[in-house]
Parts: C-alpha cells; structure tokens; sequence
C-alpha cells in the first residue's frame, strides 16, 4: 500500500517542482500565479497571524449549521416520500421543479431577507444539501426488502416504530453515502458563497487576496480549502468502512 501511495505522488511533486521552476524562471511576474515555496509561505504566515483559523471557523459554521438543516429536511422528506407512494406522486413535480434551481441563485432573496452574514449563508447551504439527502434517503427506503415491511406490519408497528426500528436501520448506510455528498456541497457551496457576497470565511479571504494583488496567499487559501476538504471526506470515508463495512461502498462500486 505505500508503494502505491509513493507512485501517487510522484505526479503531484513533478508538478510543483516543474511549476516552481517555470514561475523562477518566467520573466513576468503573474498577479494570478506564484511559486508553491511562496504560496506555502504565505499559508504559514496566514496560520501564524491567525487569520486563516478564523476564516476556516466561520466557512465551517456557516457549512456544518447548513449541512445539518439541509440533512435533516431532506432526510425526513426523503423517508416519507419512500414510504407515503401517494405523498411521492403529489411532490414529484414540485421536487423535480426546485432541485434544479442553482443554490446560489437564491442569494439576491437570500440578501435581501437576512442580510450579510452566517444565517443567510447556512439557508444557501441547506437548500443545497436539501437533496441529495431526500433523493438517495427516498430511493433507500424504496429498496428496502418488502418482506421487512410485511413482517412489520403483521407484528402491528406503528409508523413511528417501524421507520425507527426497520425503515432507517435497513436505509442508513446509502443515507450516510448522501450525508457525505452533502458534506462535501456543503463546503463547496459555503465557499461560493463566500466569494460572490458574503464577506467572512474563507471565500472572502480569497477575494481580499486577490484584491491586494497577493496570489500567493490567494493561491494558500485555494490550497487550504482543498486540504479541508480532502480531510472532511477521508474522515466520513473512515466512518463508513467503521459503521457499514465494506457492503457501505458497493452502491459506488456499480
């Protein structure tokens, strides 16, 4: 296994080596591009000021408090729509009407009704997290084995007890699949939000990066986010071999 990881990364090294090799020897300087020695610098002095751990505490507010509202609607609408067939078909053309509206073109209502700020950023957030959780939780429920059903409804479960006991046991590890998707446009969406109008977090950084003429710290930031993110879904990764086992990663297998 670190053979294999060794050979991973040695496209990555040639591609700094050769990039700051290019940005030493370029006779422009780029206000867009900047050496990796200088853009590692300038993340270490964003970390040393401070700056950096702020921004990434209000980028990851604004995306968890999104994450968890979106989840949690989503995944109440996503069980219902799969055990309710009636409530399925009365919301199909409501759902397939809202899911393809871009998260960020609610931001001009998103402004005007919250302002600036945490609580119009985690509405963003949770709108777009609102679905992948209610689409994958509703074809989870969909698939369950229907003897499962019939065996909860001979033993006479309430609705309450067979979605706690049955329905979200028998659905959960395909519902944490889309709880790690969301996380993932949770961080995305954050960001974007962050860049076009929102002036805290980590996407503000970038823009005041760029607007100081300073790609290296812009460039730092960018480097930071991916770090971030590469983080956050190798953790849910690790969680889902620990909870499921490896039948949690068959679905993405196909």
């Amino acid at each position: 296994m670190s053979g294999e990881r060794l050979k991973a990364a040695v496209l990555p090294v040639a591609l700094l080596v050769a990039l700051e090799i290019g940005a030493r020897l370029s006779p422009i300087q780029s206000d867009a591009l900047a050496p990796p020695s200088a853009v590692a610098i300038a993340l270490a002095e964003a970390f040393v000021d401070g700056s950096i751990l702020v921004a990434t505490r209000d980028t990851l507010a604004s995306a968890f408090a999104g994450l968890l509202a979106g989840s949690t609607v989503g995944l109440a609408f996503g069980i219902a729509l799969g055990i309710v067939k009636p409530f399925d078909r009365l919301m199909e053309v409501t759902i397939e009407s809202l899911r393809p509206i871009p998260s960020i073109a609610l931001l001009p209502i998103a402004l005007i009704a919250l302002g600036f700020g945490y609580r119009m950023e985690i509405l963003i957030v949770g709108f777009a997290c609102v679905w992948p959780i209610l689409i994958l939780s509703r074809a989870a429920v969909g698939s369950i084995e229907p003897r499962l059903i019939e065996v909860s409804r001979a033993l006479r479960m309430s609705t309450a007890d067979r979605v706690r006991k049955i329905i979200i046991p028998a659905a959960l590890p395909r519902i944490f699949l889309a709880f790690r998707l969301a996380a993932g446009i949770a961080l995305i969406v954050a960001v974007t939000v962050e860049i076009a109008i929102n002036p805290i977090g980590l996407g503000a950084g970038i823009m005041t990066a760029q607007q100081a003429l300073r790609p290296d710290l812009m460039l730092a930031y960018l480097l930071w986010i991916g770090v971030i993110g590469y983080a956050l879904n190798s953790g849910l990764v690790v969680a889902q071999k620990h909870l499921f086992g490896p039948a949690a990663f068959a679905g993405e297998m196909r």
